[in-house]
Formats: C-alpha cells, sequence, structure tokens
C-alpha cells in the first residue's frame, strides 16, 4: 500500500468557535472554512486551510454526548490530534489491501467530510495512530 499526499489532520476541539479563533489568531489562518454539521457522523466540521497550501487542519467538535469525538475529549478534554487523513487513488482497493494485511478497518466505507469516500484503521494497527484512509478528491 502506497499512500498518497496528507490530505488533513483532524483535531477534536471541545468548542469550534474557540479553535477558529485560536487557528485565526495563534497561528495565523487566513482561509477558514465556514463549519458545517455531519449529523450522521455526529460532529461539526471546520476546515482550516495552511498558509502555503496542501494539507488542512479539520477542526471537529461534537454535536452530543453520543459523538465519537465526545468520547475522544472524555479522554483529551482540552482536545488534540484526533487522526491523519491520506488520499488514495482508489477506496475499495486500498481497503482490500489494509484488511489483507490484518488492518482493523472500523466500520463501514462511508462518505466523508470533502464529499469522498472513507474508512479509518484501528490507531493499533497503524503505530499508535487512528488513520483515515480517503479517495483522493476529483478537482474540476
Amino acid at each position: 500500500m502506497k499512500l498518497g499526499r496528507l490530505n488533513h489532520v483532524g483535531v477534536a476541539t471541545p468548542q469550534i468557535e474557540a479553535a477558529i479563533a485560536f487557528w485565526r489568531e495563534a497561528m495565523g489562518a487566513a482561509q477558514i472554512g465556514e463549519p458545517f454539521d455531519m449529523i450522521e457522523q455526529g460532529v461539526r466540521v471546520c476546515f482550516v486551510d495552511t498558509p502555503h497550501g496542501g494539507t488542512q487542519i479539520e477542526l471537529l467538535a461534537p454535536l452530543s454526548d453520543a459523538s465519537p469525538i465526545a468520547g475522544f475529549l472524555e479522554r483529551n478534554p482540552l482536545g488534540g490530534q484526533h487522526h491523519l487523513a491520506f488520499e488514495v487513488p482508489d477506496i475499495a482497493a486500498a481497503r482490500a489491501e489494509f484488511e489483507a494485511m490484518g488492518k482493523r478497518v472500523l466500520g463501514p466505507t462511508r462518505i466523508g467530510a470533502h464529499g469522498t469516500p472513507v474508512f479509518f484503521v484501528h490507531p493499533k494497527d497503524m503505530g499508535g495512530v487512528l488513520t483515515e484512509i480517503m479517495e483522493s478528491p476529483r478537482h474540476g
């Protein structure tokens, strides 16, 4: 399996507006998307573009106590790095390869915040890092 580029770093936050202010004021982010809800995932999402492009920060806040991000925040009340997301050209082929390697894929492949299919691989199988595998967005 050869992963493509690092698309984004997922960062859990207890308060998305405070996180947006931090990235704008302390980190100098000028390109910050509008926050939006992903009801089916139980999260509020906001993308922050890094100054030199290419990689984004994905801010994630729970919509309810049932959100997977709420569980993360119980263990990490201030928030923090939640996952790394790498692009692949073919999500079905990537999933089959990870499963063939014995990696624990968490849940079904679903549509992620960028509108492309994604799945997650258990951190214990990925050097301690929750890893999102996402199909490369098609631009244009």
